[in-house]
């Protein structure tokens, strides 16, 4: 019982990521608080205001026709306002998908400034209908509500404003260095969740290789069944902890065939057990829901999809139809701030124990040398005939170089920096476009204290 709610929990929580994240919710929450202010108004108005109106200079004192005429032009104007936005902000995330990537057009939809702005324009829509829908000329039962009518034509008003300051916004927005920030901001969000704290020690990682010496069974790899995947998709979340417990109570040895982020075909091995003889269709069902697949790589235990997607503005930068080496190289200096960070952190765990100490649990995880390689290789790759981005990039691995103390850390930003220089001397017909290039390259090796071979 205690696991399947510890899954419902998990599928909960995912499904909350998409709703917080999704164009909408901020506007249908608006929309649904102005529901519930104007039934508060018009209560107050049938309360308070309706025979005293004309004792409060402030409220409405019109005629109940004139306040129709007020309201009407008011929920006319602001839905037409509302629509005018929700085209601009089409017209902004299709300019972002052909200039920056698709996948930074749900970077554009999570902007809550832009979220709040249609849902204002919503809300007094929704306002200003209820209220024009409970004022009465009747003469035997007229009802004004002076506070409701006030209430909305401060609501048009504020609306005003908020659609100047939506101009502007979207004017910042679509700013190349804005946009890469805002991507770097994610990414910082996603290294700070997964990543523990950063730490001076030189030996952060000894203690586990050690473990894995020992802990490992004999003839485990002898021994083994592969549990299959039920579904297809991109592996999203994994609840780690219930993993462990699954293994502690089952007396099994798990390892994980996939990291988050990896595209997981149905029957594909999701996991390897040891001993395999435990396993069955209840445990195979079981270790799977513990897996959450979709659509799409998230953010949540992902840290080389956010990595990925500012390498994908630099690669688009550095296309012949865009041509933009200066926001490509505004990229790599993010990515080189994001790599600097991470040579001084520990690792996500791999190994999990049980009380015992006992090895229960073995998963993949994004070590510092595939982090270096989802930042740099795209990148590299696109930039061997530019060579102002690879000569940016070896200035920037020179950068982390002087950060970095782990030696096989040292040893992935030294492999990536001979890749760097390999691949663009090749293309380099100037002599001193060689000679820069080979500059910053001795100043890496300097600062990695390797002799080039």
């Amino acid at each position: 019982m205690a696991t399947m709610e510890k899954i419902v929990k998990l599928k909960i929580l995912n499904t909350l990521y998409y709703v917080r994240s999704s164009f909408w919710f901020i506007p249908a929450l608006m929309a649904i608080g102005a529901i519930l202010f104007a039934f508060v108004t018009i209560a107050i108005d049938k309360a308070f205001f309706q025979l005293e109106s004309n004792r409060w200079w402030w409220l409405f004192n019109g005629e109940p026709d004139g306040a129709r005429t007020i309201l009407s032009a008011i929920t006319s104007s602001m839905i037409t306002v509302a629509g005018v936005v929700f085209s601009i902000t089409i017209v902004v995330l299709s300019q972002a998908s052909s200039q920056f990537g698709p996948r930074l057009i749900r970077n554009f939809m999570n902007i809550r400034t832009n979220q709040m702005v249609l849902g204002s324009f919503v809300a007094t829509y929704m306002y200003g209908i209820l209220v024009l829908n409970a004022i009465r000329s009747a003469s035997n039962d007229p009802f004004l509500a002076s506070l409701s009518v006030t209430v909305s034509m401060v609501m048009s008003f504020l609306s005003l404003g908020v659609m100047i300051y939506f101009i502007h916004n979207v004017s910042e927005s679509i700013q190349a260095q804005n946009i890469i920030a805002r991507v770097h901001r994610d990414l910082e969000n996603t290294v700070k969740r997964l990543f523990p704290d950063c730490t001076d020690g030189e030996n952060q990682r000894m203690d586990e290789p050690v473990r894995r010496q020992y802990d490992i069974p004999d003839g485990c790899d002898l021994q083994v069944c592969p549990v299959n995947a039920q579904n297809s998709g991109y592996f999203q979340v994994l609840d780690v902890d219930q993993l462990v417990r699954t293994a502690v109570e089952n007396d099994l040895l798990i390892h994980l065939d996939h990291r988050p982020g990896n595209f997981i075909t149905r029957g594909a091995r999701l996991v390897t057990v040891w001993p395999g003889d435990r396993v069955g269709e209840e445990l195979s069902g079981k270790i799977n829901q513990l897996f959450i697949l979709g659509y799409e790589r998230t953010l949540e235990q992902d840290v080389e999809y956010a990595i990925s997607q500012l390498v994908e503005v630099a690669v688009r930068a550095l296309s012949p139809g865009i041509n933009d080496p200066i926001t490509a190289m505004t990229c790599i200096d993010w990515l080189g701030d994001t790599v600097a960070h991470l040579a001084n952190c520990r690792p996500p765990r791999s190994h999990f124990f049980d009380a015992q100490n006992r090895l229960r649990v073995i998963r993949k995880i994004s070590d510092f040398e595939s982090i270096v390689d989802a930042a740099f290789n795209m990148i590299r790759q696109n930039a061997q005939s530019v060579p102002a981005v690879s000569i940016h990039i070896l200035e920037t691995i020179a950068t982390i170089a002087a950060q970095t103390r782990r030696a096989e850390d040292r040893a992935a930003l030294y492999r990536q920096a001979s890749l760097v220089s390999g691949g663009c001397e090749k293309m380099l017909s100037a002599e001193d476009d060689r000679n820069d290039l080979k500059k910053r390259y001795q100043t890496v090796l300097a600062l990695l204290n390797v002799k080039d071979t």
